[in-house]
């Protein structure tokens, strides 16, 4: 062997380690989370050999000029080492970031993005919650170390001590083919160099997480420019025709109640009428509840531009963290100023915490009320800001102090993880089949004892109160709970005291960006607005959102995932919430019908996004 194959062998040596440390952890990231992946095939591991290539690639561009470059240099046992561990560290920090998707996953239901890595929006929280993950799930921190040690004694194993003196001639062939190689690796074979979005077409739907690994996620979301493009399957006309975001109110007199939105942290569906949430479930009986309700996202952020501005979450990055978060935004608060409400906003967490201060600011409340503003009890929880109960009472008596009519949103906290729960309450609530269980009890017993004292002020019979969650938690048991449907489903109801036409089910699918156009009709304003979704006396029956870079259409009992390109599955998720029948080849016209639907709604939504037409100029 000439001296230019052993420089170039020494990287390809290492290089190969690195490989084989991503396939480890893959499989490891799919024993973890097997009850999420209940259907794979060997594609999904193709497309990981793919994408773990891909990353490697382009990680260690950099090491292969290092390695190979020709100089006297290479010969020096001192530069060796250099390179020998600035290799081992670089790569030991990305091997890294996949153990943390091990457990993360289950909340977002995708690998992170570098802003979630970076703990955007969550400054104050992140010291907390990394002590906090190290100790719950203290088998990950082990697997990580005993993982980087494995890769250390690999690398050692690998002998660097003979470089010597090479032609130069040969050393730049070597490595001009090997940086060929590594960059054809790192930007795929295909047109367009490889992405996030291609991810689907290596395995079953639900399947790109396992495909994906988390150092190539965060590689391509590391760009301060966000990946939102404009898409023209239609021409505007006609894309209008099928979907439409501009909605008219018309009323001759208004129904001026105060409205307090209620989002309450994981209130998924998975932990309604199981025993925890016996104040929740008794005031669905009371309430117009949606019995088919869906969150637009999977993270706290997303749920409050869903909530309050009716814009889904349909990319990898949540809107309010976005670039497009400075756009001009029309939301309920706007809306209800227009007919003389006052608006606030409450989050009993830090300031700053999930952009909710800046987002609210931005879109124009009239005060914003976090734990910096909290007067009451010292009952800081230690990770993420001032208890349920004690931050809801304080709410109820500063909403006593608001002029009628106003709006007002509050934002829970204490069924996140780590799902702490004051010490005085330790054993006084069941603590259930799942980990947040006990923690949503806590909740549910705070927000009744927010209605207990709001029922004793002036302004709670003239109120109607909506009441959401922001997402599911991570912890659904069942499968149906657990694919692109279940990720999502969400109580949502109108609780209206002394009103019993606001009493009863409605069947119809709903969704958390259908809350603004369902006020301005409740509330009989007059309004011209875009919204994303539609009130819930409108005849349409459509929710969507995005997942792991599916988008998901409901109508009625169908489901259809689209990938952006093609659909690949059509379900009727009522009949077969397991997700295990596809329909595709079965109903053609109705999956034809779907997927017109779903190219309209994003064709708009990524046009109105990227041009910042969100609002309506007269």
């Amino acid at each position: 062997m000439n001296h230019s194959k052993r420089s170039a062998f020494l990287f390809f040596q290492r290089f190969i380690l690195v490989f084989l440390i991503y396939q480890c952890i893959r499989i490891g990231f799919y024993f973890y989370n097997k009850s999420f992946f209940t259907e794979i095939n060997s594609q999904v591991f193709v497309g990981g050999v793919i994408f773990d290539l891909a990353a490697i690639g382009y990680l260690n561009i950099l090491f292969a000029i290092l390695h190979i470059i020709p100089g006297r240099f290479q010969q020096n046992l001192k530069y060796q080492k250099f390179l020998f561990y600035s290799f081992f560290i670089g790569n030991s920090i990305f091997i890294c970031t996949n153990f943390i998707d091990y457990e993360y996953f289950k909340f977002i239901g995708r690998r992170s993005s570098f802003s979630i890595l970076m703990a955007e929006g969550m400054s104050n929280e992140i010291g907390g919650l990394l002590i906090s993950y190290c100790i719950d799930f203290w088998k990950i921190p082990l697997l990580m170390i005993f993982t980087i040690l494995l890769f250390f004694l690999g690398l050692k194993s690998i002998k660097f001590k003979n470089i010597k003196s090479i032609s130069k001639t040969q050393s730049y062939i070597s490595l001009l083919l090997v940086l060929l190689i590594l960059f054809t690796l790192g930007r795929g074979i295909h047109r367009k160099p490889l992405s996030i979005v291609d991810a689907p077409k290596y395995g079953p739907i639900g399947t790109s997480a396992l495909v994906l690994n988390t150092p190539f996620t965060v590689i391509k979301t590391l760009s301060p420019k966000d990946n939102l493009k404009e898409i023209n399957y239609f021409t505007p006309e006609e894309a209008e025709s099928i979907f439409n975001p501009i909605q008219t109110f018309s009323y001759s007199e208004p129904n001026k109640k105060n409205v307090v939105l209620l989002i309450l942290e994981s209130f998924g569906d998975e932990n309604l009428g199981v025993g925890q949430t016996p104040f929740i479930d008794s005031l669905i009986q009371k309430s117009y509840f949606f019995e088919n309700s869906f969150a637009n996202g999977k993270v706290s952020m997303d749920a409050a531009s869903s909530t309050v501005s009716s814009i889904p979450s349909l990319m990898n990055k949540s809107f309010i963290s976005s670039n497009y978060s400075v756009n001009e935004i029309y939301g309920l608060n706007q809306l209800l100023e227009a007919n003389g409400y006052n608006s606030s906003f409450f989050h009993g967490a830090f300031n700053g915490s999930q952009n909710f201060d800046q987002y609210a600011g931005h879109v124009g409340f009239d005060n914003y009320f976090g734990k910096n503003e909290y007067e009451g009890p010292a009952v800081f929880d230690g990770v993420w800001g001032i208890f349920d109960e004690e931050f809801l009472q304080y709410t109820a008596k500063k909403i006593n102090t608001f002029e009628q009519p106003f709006f007002s949103t509050i934002f829970t906290i204490s069924s996140h993880a780590p799902f702490i729960i004051p010490e005085k309450y330790k054993g006084k609530f069941p603590k259930g089949k799942t980990e947040i269980q006990e923690s949503i009890a806590y909740a549910d017993f705070a927000v009744k004892e927010f209605f207990e004292t709001a029922k004793k002020m002036p302004w709670y019979n003239n109120t109607i109160f909506v009441i959401t969650a922001d997402h599911t938690s991570a912890y659904g048991t069942e499968p149906a709970q657990k694919n692109n449907v279940g990720k999502f489903r969400v109580p949502i109801m109108f609780f209206v005291p002394g009103d019993e036409s606001m009493i009863g089910v409605n069947t119809k699918n709903m969704q958390q960006i259908d809350i603004l156009p369902s006020m301005a009709d409740y509330l009989q304003l007059n309004a011209k607005m875009i919204t994303f979704g539609k009130s819930y006396k409108s005849d349409q029956d459509f929710v969507v959102n995005f997942l792991d870079n599916i988008y998901n259409l409901e109508i009625g009992e169908y489901y259809l995932a689209f990938d952006g390109n093609k659909s690949l599955g059509l379900y009727n998720w009522k009949k077969d919430p397991a997700l295990k029948e596809n329909l595709i080849k079965k109903e053609p016209e109705l999956a034809n019908k779907m997927e017109r639907f779903i190219k309209a709604y994003i064709q708009t939504f990524n046009h109105r996004i990227t041009q910042n037409k969100l609002v309506i100029k007269e």
